[in-house]
């Protein structure tokens, strides 16, 4: 077999080699149909199973709680920054954002456009390098929903607990980290993802949402920007990404045989304690950009003494097999991305290969 590439990519991500073996196994003839699974009708017995076990497979790992629904929409996180105030900010009501980085300003930019919005909290006076104290917040009587990223994957900061917003239906984007830990989907109004982080490939983007956000959407939204469309159509109403939601399908399983999310998470923390370990303990030599009390398990960002040895370091790297190592170039430096299916002997490679590059060059 080809030697599988340390894969530290931001996303699209590395995937379960275990999930890519199935699904090449599977590729041509899926289940004795004489077909792959790419090429039959999303209408079909076959296809219609996989779609909604994928999405009863998702709430299982949740803790199956009541009244909330799984939709398998396209367009990535990116479209649902537009879709959630089209569809829950109406006139006369505020929606509330948490400012934590790249990713909370791209969905405050795009709400900005469709209605009022309010910044409820914001760490943009510490660069983005920590998640702001929410704890006790103070929401208008108006606000329609709060918002906040879960995980900045650019800047490297995690929230590690959520605020209790009372009435207020809490948001979330969780593109990188869901499922990367147990949490209390209870507590949300609706949290979404692009896949190609945590879940699958891209291509799909999952929503999880209370049924009762998903109804009644305004009418005069074009028909697939409404949520009550793919609600009441089980995210069939138009042709799905079918081989994609296949692919979710297979990881939640491979999540399943790993301990489901308690399992994951103890794997997730053993890699990022490894990580994290071999930064703080360099002397200086590496630093860590995020404050240590925020720092996300899943995208590791750190720095060097000058920018010449980061590009020395992404270089030597690379010639080991090292990928996507490279900060984004928004903020610079390095990054290692240690989603659920970067295996600890990789994380474990990059820490051997830090203390080397260190010994060279310290």
């Amino acid at each position: 077999m080809t030697k599988r590439a340390y894969n530290f990519n931001a996303g699209p991500a590395a995937l379960p080699l275990a999930v890519l073996e199935r699904a090449q196994a599977q590729f041509v003839d899926f289940k004795e149909t004489g077909m792959s699974i790419m090429e039959m009708s999303h209408r079909g017995k076959v296809y219609e199973e996989v779609h909604h076990e994928a999405s009863s497979r998702l709430l299982g790992l949740l803790g199956n709680p009541k009244g909330y629904k799984v939709l398998f929409l396209q367009g990535g996180a990116t479209t649902q920054f537009a879709m959630i105030p089209m569809n829950l900010l109406s006139e006369g009501k505020t929606a509330g954002y948490v400012k934590t980085g790249s990713w909370a300003n791209k969905a405050i930019k795009e709400a900005k456009l469709l209605g009022s919005t309010f910044i409820a909290a914001s760490s943009e006076e510490d660069k983005y390098m920590s998640i702001p104290d929410v704890s006790k917040l103070s929401l208008p009587e108006n606000t329609a929903y709060l918002h906040l990223t879960s995980n900045e994957t650019i800047e490297g900061t995690q929230f590690h607990q959520f605020p209790d917003t009372g009435g207020v239906p809490l948001i979330a984007d969780m593109s990188s980290d869901i499922l990367c830990r147990p949490f209390d989907l209870n507590q949300f109004g609706l949290v979404y993802a692009g896949a190609q982080k945590n879940l699958g490939p891209s291509g799909v983007t999952v929503v999880i949402a209370r049924e009762e956000l998903l109804q009644n959407s305004p009418g005069h939204l074009p028909t697939y920007f409404r949520y009550d469309t793919h609600a009441e159509n089980d995210s069939l109403y138009n042709t799905p990404p079918s081989f994609g939601i296949y692919m979710v399908n297979e990881v939640l399983k491979w999540i399943e045989e790993q301990g489901a999310l308690a399992g994951i998470e103890a794997k997730n923390q053993t890699k990022a304690d490894l990580l994290y370990g071999t930064i703080d303990q360099s002397g200086g030599f590496y630093r860590g950009c995020a404050n240590p009390k925020d720092r996300s398990i899943m995208n590791v960002t750190f720095r060097l003494g000058s920018e010449e040895l980061e590009k020395q370091f992404i270089k030597q790297s690379e010639a080991e097999g090292f990928v996507g190592l490279k900060g984004h170039r928004s903020v610079g430096g390095l990054r290692a991305s240690i989603y659920n299916a970067v295996p600890y002997e990789s994380v474990k490679a990059l820490t051997d290969f830090m203390a080397d590059f260190q010994k060279q060059h310290g």
